[in-house]
């Protein structure tokens, strides 16, 4: 998954192809390559790497023609390889693929599709696109493209490219974004408006379940069924810049929105369709490999240790197995007692995180089962690793954090049920109850992000304090520590999260008149707890700021301001809880006039220790 582009008219394709992948950048990816139709063939340019690699491989030799797709590839299914990367072909290379996104049934409409004599040559799941379309295609290429569409499953957004059809690209989306440029004279296809907008202002924004059919000449839309789908013009009024954060100020405000979309595709083809159960096929552990391990250690740093608190809680609640959440930087110093019985598991946004990536070799070196959990395929953690379970977040610009902690919340929800399926240490109707409440995640932060302006409110009349305090309990305690990390790292206030019950000894102390206080209070088990710890503070003045359920209303009796999430299950609800915090942070550096993106002394990726 990551940029697409497409162009069908009178100018050369390869030149905005190239300029339009140039344009999305900022995304983040792998490798990249074009597909041009010059009249008589479909030539293929694809190269690992940077885009400045496949310009070089090119040179003078540019494929000449006015229709033709291209891509920059963040891997998914396959390593980064030219192999791997897109457009991909059908047997003959009669047809054409990019695709952003995952098609869940690719095993079973390949294993289907060499049973009829099919050669595959990556490991992608997007190269049985092209051969679905070759299997079906007999003449007709709308007809065709609407039969693949059927057969998939997944989440994507496709252009298909055909070399008996000149001059007619055919596109589709289904939980992924692509946009339509309307030129004259020529027409554009992209994932994102930063590749057309120097181009066009006037687009087309496909909404899932639709397909266009793109000519030089015009734009027909119609839904799977070939029933035509009126549209309304889209008028960019955004300049470039803002463009490439999709008419965000700040990518990380962009990755928060991009939230829901994120734990869908990390979701995605993990759940059962009738939601009974979780499916990890990338794992296929059995009772004998459970039973084996006596023990589990955690391991990371920064937002992913976080991440892995939570999960500690998750494994051991549900696979009842011991678990010890640790500081990879710490990790190999202290002299782990690990062996053969011992699973550890590490997370990592990057996949590269130096003090993860030592503390991981040093757990294989004394014996231990690993498991690496992270956002991108082929990292260093990814290969050293005895087995993977990757995010789907997406690229991550953002220096702060956002979609990759929550889909790490996802996958360590999923690990914890997938283990205690095993084990049948929690009851199926539980497990089906968690499941079902997994699948309205992304609806509830989707809602959770529609009225932000009391969180504006907060930021503008708190964010000016130089000290902030979040307690919580349980699982809410794990997710303040996440919030306090958030709001230091890019607003600069000095934040520190405490567990609830702690406080009296020692840290009501520091509680002053006017200290803003944030208190997370979603968990029921512990929740009256939670309300005598608040008036503690509220007895010293303090000002403080609830995260509760939407159904809760006593807390806003003890309480100066309630922000509320959607109701759901306690164990699922710190998916909700995090992001108006993410919130509270954003807009705190925004009236402190922080820059976001890019706090001072921190960077993206820490491979140095």
């Amino acid at each position: 998954m990551c940029g697409i582009v497409g162009y069908v008219g009178d100018g050369e394709a390869a030149r905005f192809l190239l300029e339009g992948l140039t344009k999305l950048e900022y995304r983040g990816y792998d490798s990249a390559g074009i597909a041009v139709f010059d009249g008589e063939k479909i030539r293929v340019e694809k190269s690992v790497g940077r885009l400045a690699e496949l310009k070089e491989k090119l040179g003078d030799n540019i494929p000449v023609g006015t229709m033709g797709i291209g891509h920059t590839r963040w891997a998914t299914h396959g390593r980064p390889s030219d192999l791997n990367s897109h457009p991909h072909t059908d047997c003959a290379g009669d047809f054409v693929v990019v695709h952003n996104g995952i098609i869940e049934n690719y095993l079973a409409l390949k294993e289907e599709l060499i049973k009829k004599g099919h050669k595959f040559l990556s490991e992608t799941d997007t190269e049985v696109l092209p051969h679905l379309l070759e299997e079906f295609y007999d003449g007709d290429f709308e007809a065709a493209v609407r039969e693949v569409l059927r057969r998939i499953e997944g989440s994507y957004s496709i252009v298909f490219m055909s070399r008996n059809d000149p001059g007619k690209l055919i596109c589709s989306k289904q939980d992924n974004p692509l946009v339509i440029g309307l030129g004259k004279g020529e027409n554009f296809i992209a994932s994102d408006i930063p590749a057309i907008i120097a181009h066009t202002r006037r687009t087309y924004i496909l909404s899932d379940g639709e397909m266009a059919v793109v000519t030089k000449v015009g734009v027909a839309i119609m839904n799977y069924a070939g029933v035509p789908v009126r549209k309304k013009v889209f008028e960019v009024n955004w300049n470039a810049e803002a463009a490439e954060k999709g008419g965000f100020e700040h990518f990380m405000l962009k990755e928060i929105h991009e939230q829901p979309k994120a734990v869908r595709a990390t979701l995605s083809g993990r759940i059962e369709k009738d939601g009974s159960a979780v499916v990890l096929e990338e794992l296929s552990w059995d009772k004998a490999f459970l039973n084996d391990v006596r023990k589990i250690f955690i391991v990371a740093c920064g937002t992913a240790y976080h991440a892995g608190l939570v999960g500690k809680y998750y494994i051991e609640n549900m696979a009842r197995i011991s678990v010890e959440c640790d500081i990879a930087s710490e990790f190999r110093y202290r002299s782990p007692i690990i062996d053969e019985h011992t699973l550890t598991i590490v997370v990592s946004q990057s996949g590269e995180t130096i003090d993860t990536l030592a503390a991981l070799k040093e757990a294989k070196r004394l014996g231990s089962k690993t498991l690496a959990v992270t956002n991108v395929v082929g990292s260093s953690i990814a290969r050293e690793a005895d087995q993977v379970v990757y995010t789907w977040a997406g690229p991550e610009i953002a220096v702060a954090s956002t979609k990759a902690y929550t889909t790490q919340l996802i996958v360590m929800l999923l690990l914890g049920l997938y283990m205690a399926q095993i084990r049948d240490s929690l009851p199926k109707e539980r497990i089906e109850e968690l499941v079902n409440g997994l699948k309205e995640i992304p609806t509830q932060i989707s809602r959770t992000l529609e009225d932000v302006d009391p969180i504006k409110t907060f930021a503008r009349r708190y964010g000016f304090n130089e000290h902030v305090f979040f307690i919580g309990r349980s699982l809410d305690y794990d997710v303040a520590l996440e919030g306090s990390l958030k709001l230091k790292e890019i607003s600069y206030i000095h934040a520190e999260a405490y567990a609830a019950g702690e406080l009296k000894h020692g840290t009501l102390a520091l509680i002053v008149d006017s200290l803003p206080v944030i208190a997370i209070a979603t968990q029921k088990s512990v929740y009256e707890k939670t309300l005598s710890n608040i008036k503690e503070v509220k007895a010293r003045d303090a000002v403080v700021i609830g995260i509760a359920s939407d159904t809760d209303t006593e807390l806003e009796k003890y309480v100066d301001h309630v922000i509320k999430v959607p109701e759901t299950d306690e164990m699922l609800i710190p998916l909700l809880a995090v992001v108006p915090l993410q919130l509270l942070a954003y807009y705190a550096a925004i009236t402190r006039g922080c820059d976001v993106d890019k706090p001072r002394n921190l960077a993206k990726s820490v491979t140095v220790e």
